[in-house]
């Protein structure tokens, strides 16, 4: 019995721990606009206590990042926006660093060259909580457009 409940309580703190794992959930959506370009939204989705950084970093820690894959079906329009991001100061790293918490939506604007095709690429972030950091990932996406 006893043996029992010791697994039972390290499969409990392991599922625990692998869903903590997991604090980012990313969706995408695509809006028309007039003059055949549409926008993509890529929304980021954190769970309490954990946050991404914004785009405007060069430097530790890593910023949130996008590579759009070249397709004969759209170009880009411009650079991914992103809202205004929270600033706070950081004593670990010694300077003041921008983040997103709860949710952030990035938009890029695109000029769609076919009927239908799908903008792809890879987006890249780190998230962090105040006690640590999770390793840099990255995320393949694909969003279907049409005009």
């Amino acid at each position: 019995m006893r043996t029992r409940l010791l697994l039972f309580l390290l499969l409990s703190g392991f599922f625990a721990h692998a869903q903590l794992l997991e604090p980012v959930k990313w969706s995408y959506l695509s809006k028309k606009l007039k003059n055949n370009e549409a926008e993509v939204y890529i929304k980021a989705s954190m769970a309490p206590g954990w946050h991404i950084y914004a785009m405007q970093f060069n430097e530790p820690p890593m910023s949130t990042s996008f590579r759009f894959t070249p397709s004969p079906s759209y170009t880009l329009i411009g650079k991914v926006k992103e809202p205004k991001s929270v600033a706070k100061y950081d004593k670990n790293f010694k300077k003041n660093l921008y983040f997103f918490e709860k949710e952030v939506v990035f938009t890029q604007k695109i000029k769609l060259l076919k009927a239908k095709g799908a903008v792809n690429g890879v987006l890249e972030f780190m998230a962090c909580n105040d006690k640590s950091c999770l390793p840099a990932k990255e995320v393949s996406f694909q969003i279907p457009v049409s005009r």
